[in-house]
């Protein structure tokens, strides 16, 4: 008896010794990735040279769809910025959002924000032990309250409040978490000063190289290439003397060059200049192999006039809720994990990214969500993947409610006032045949649901309506 009680005290301390040492008798979970989600702004799918652009030249870009995965049936959260990105950061699609337009286009003009209720990624990696930061365009802070990046799991905060603010590349000021940065020698009018997504790119390596040792979560929303269209010189230069038509600008509210096509051209070519500073410096630190990179859009091309094919083989742009509105590029790198030179046909969406940032940190998600994780498709294990039964968005600018619905390879879509749409995607991707005469019970099928799916929201009916600002 004696010898066996010495025995259990000495297993004890041996337990209590590795325990208080550090090294724990349960085996220690793997390393947990960095995250960094790089957003642009209105660029649309057929803008990348891995998705067919032949006329911009995107090489890091394209390096990076090279050594990652890209998905042909990605979409964002909405055609428009501002439910788009709630959606990606929520996990929520426009059906049941907080926020599911920008607010001129509310019903009563009130600041279309995040509340404190709703639960971003962010929040959800910071419960992870995650470091969180976001530099760029946040524009879910119109009221200036519940919707505040550090109110919503952020640590640190440098770029535009609102959307508004973000429509200019020489900006008065810049906001760093809650004070506004003046910046005296920038001028939106003569384009003179520091382009706004240049510093955008110097706080991210800041930030990278500040936060290595821990995991850490960067969300990057780069306004490029949204109009205004301006950009330095050097990023023309590379477009000159093509022999490009020329598409005069016409300066108001934005303060354009005097070439749409160029300027458009070289802003595309400095967000992949930004996206290849970042790759270069995750080398740099040692993070590289540890650090899970994706990028997208925010909605489809809000530019093109058919002069680059801005929305590759698809129909529409920025505001409509066809394809090419709404379908954006997206690719993910994350070496050692994911296949290099990856194609996906798996079906997503912006409010999939909440819970594969989840997965990815080890958590669940805190409040039920419309999002199915990705990442089994990520780790090249699709029969591991679930699919989405369907897709739903809807939009409320200009062209009165638009609603849509991807059941499968159905898609319904509803506007205002017009008959409704029907389009068969496996055999029609460019939207070009309507067939709703062909399958009534289709049709009723999908407007059923998207009667039944939609919850009210005072601010957002589906009702016309102008801008009230």
């Amino acid at each position: 008896m004696k010898r066996l009680k010495v025995i259990s005290l000495l297993g004890l301390s041996m337990a209590l010794l590795l325990s208080f040492s550090g090294k724990l008798m349960e085996p220690v979970a793997a390393k947990k990735p960095n995250i960094i989600f790089i957003l642009a702004d209105d660029l649309g799918y057929g803008d990348v040279g891995f998705n067919g652009q032949t006329k911009i030249k995107t090489p890091h870009l394209d390096r990076l769809a090279a050594e990652g995965m890209s998905f042909r049936q990605h979409y964002a959260g909405s055609s428009v910025c501002g439910p788009s990105r709630a959606a990606l950061l929520t996990g929520i699609h426009t059906a049941h959002a907080t926020v599911r337009e920008l607010s001129e286009w509310s019903l009563n003009g009130k600041p279309a924000d995040l509340l404190l209720e709703d639960i971003t990624v962010a929040e959800e990696l910071k419960r992870a032990g995650y470091k969180t930061g976001i530099i760029g365009k946040w524009g879910l802070d119109e009221g200036g309250t519940t919707g505040n990046a550090l109110a919503q799991g952020f640590d640190y905060f440098y770029g535009f409040r609102t959307h508004r603010e973000a429509h200019h590349y020489y900006p008065a000021y810049l906001w760093k978490n809650n004070d506004k940065v003046l910046l005296p020698g920038n001028d939106c009018a003569h384009k003179v000063g520091t382009y706004s997504n240049d510093s955008f790119t110097s706080e991210a390596l800041g930030f990278i190289q500040a936060h290595k040792a821990a995991p850490f979560f960067l969300y990057l929303p780069f306004t490029l290439p949204h109009n205004e269209l301006t950009v330095p010189d050097d990023s023309k230069q590379p477009y000159l003397n093509l022999g490009w038509p020329e598409r005069p600008m016409t300066v108001a509210h934005y303060h354009h060059d005097p070439d749409g096509n160029l300027a458009y051209a070289g802003m595309v070519s400095r967000l992949d200049r930004y996206v290849g500073q970042i790759m270069t410096e995750l080398k740099k630190q040692g993070i590289d192999e540890n650090t899970l990179v994706i990028l997208s859009s925010d909605n489809g091309p809000g530019f093109d006039n058919g002069f680059f094919d801005s929305n590759g083989p698809y129909r529409g742009g920025k505001l409509q809720l066809y394809e090419g509105g709404i379908r954006v590029p997206f690719v993910a790198r994350w070496p050692g994990h994911i296949k290099a030179g990856a194609l996906s046909d798996h079906a997503s969406a912006f409010w999939d990214f909440l819970p594969t940032a989840c997965e990815l940190a080890g958590v669940k998600p805190t409040t039920p969500i419309d999002g199915i994780s990705y990442l089994p498709t990520l780790l090249g294990k699709p029969k591991a993947q679930r699919e989405h039964e369907y897709f739903y968005w809807e939009v409320n600018e200009r062209e009165g409610p638009i609603q849509a619905v991807l059941m499968g390879p159905w898609k319904g879509i509803k506007r205002y006032e017009k008959p409704f749409e029907l389009y068969n995607l496996r055999d029609d991707e460019g939207e070009t045949t309507d067939l709703s005469a062909k399958h009534p019970a289709i049709v009723a099928k999908i407007e059923s649901f998207m009667t039944r799916t939609r919850t009210e929201h005072p601010e957002f009916p589906l009702t016309k309506r102008k801008a009230l600002y």
